[in-house]
């Protein structure tokens, strides 16, 4: 009889996410397992449980999903899983947090599509303002654009506390650097935006985070995205599908929440497929979403 293939579904938080449940069964899972409220240092005896149930001939066909809704205990918990195995047993690890790492990466494959087809530019040296930087996508985002060479900047919409905060966390973990602004008011953020060639919008759902004036006034701005697919948009005036329609008089392209969503649904089940295919384990996270979201893109 062949082995199942088991995805064993880690949180740091008091549920699962349906979502991920859904995607890694409907890629081909014939099991997902959920187990909440772990903390970093559990991981270490759930994945040499897991190891250790299954001859190492068979490693591949049990995965480790990390999930929650912080990104940086996701990659703790991803290191830590790394640490944990024991050559020459191992298993598949894949982190996503609140599905961050792939919307974050469908995200910004958009965006560099965008611009590579209508006006002829790459990441590199793209001035990009991140608004909603402190959450998960948001945080992804950055990272992810800063290491591609991006010029990042990352917004508080509560002062620059915490967003500093998240700048020197990326230094010291991703050792790249991105800046932190005051994004409080419209006048900070118009500030902000009149520098700005992208803006990620990433904020709370329901919330509208720039006004249609603020991106008409913003002259040098070429890309505005919104992850956000709940009424009202994060981005006034941004049609849920567009995908490089004009957004504003001076020639800014829009990128919806449902055109980044459909690449970033293709991402993780491609993800989960792939740890589902693989003959030997594989280790993914935001770096290899943000791969698989580029080649999707074409």
């Amino acid at each position: 009889m062949a082995e199942k293939n088991i995805l064993h579904m880690v949180t740091p938080t008091k549920h699962a996410s349906p979502f991920d449940v859904n995607m890694a069964l409907d890629a081909g899972y014939d099991a997902v397992l959920t187990y909440t409220n772990v903390t970093v240092d559990e991981v270490t005896g759930l994945v040499q449980d897991a190891i250790f149930s299954r001859p190492p001939k068979v490693g591949a066909r049990t995965g480790m999903f990390f999930g929650g809704k912080n990104a940086s205990v996701a990659l703790d918990m991803l290191a830590k899983a790394k640490k944990a195995l024991i050559p020459p047993f191992g298993i598949s690890l894949f982190a996503d947090p609140a599905g961050s790492f792939t919307t974050a990466a469908a995200m910004v494959a958009c965006v560099e599509k965008i611009l590579k087809d209508k006006r002829q530019r790459s990441l590199r040296g793209l001035r990009v303002a991140v608004f909603g930087a402190t959450g998960v996508v948001g945080f992804a985002a950055a990272v992810i654009a800063a290491i591609e060479g991006s010029e990042v900047t990352l917004v508080g919409y509560d002062g620059i506390k915490r967003v500093s905060d998240s700048a020197s966390e990326i230094k010291s973990r991703f050792n790249v650097g991105v800046q932190a602004a005051d994004g409080s008011d419209d006048n900070k953020k118009a500030a902000i935006l009149a520098a700005t060639e992208a803006a990620f919008c990433a904020g709370r759902a329901g919330v509208t985070i720039l006004s249609k004036a603020q991106i008409a006034a913003a002259t040098q701005l070429l890309v505005a995205a919104d992850v956000n697919a709940v009424p009202p948009p994060g981005i006034e005036g941004l049609d849920m599908q567009a995908n490089g329609q004009e957004l504003a008089p001076h020639g800014a392209l829009g990128l919806g929440p449902l055109a980044i969503g459909n690449i970033k649904y293709k991402t993780e089940s491609g993800l989960f497929r792939k740890m589902i295919e693989a003959s030997k384990p594989v280790q993914f996270d935001f770096r290899d979403a943000f791969a698989l979201a580029r080649e999707l893109n074409g």
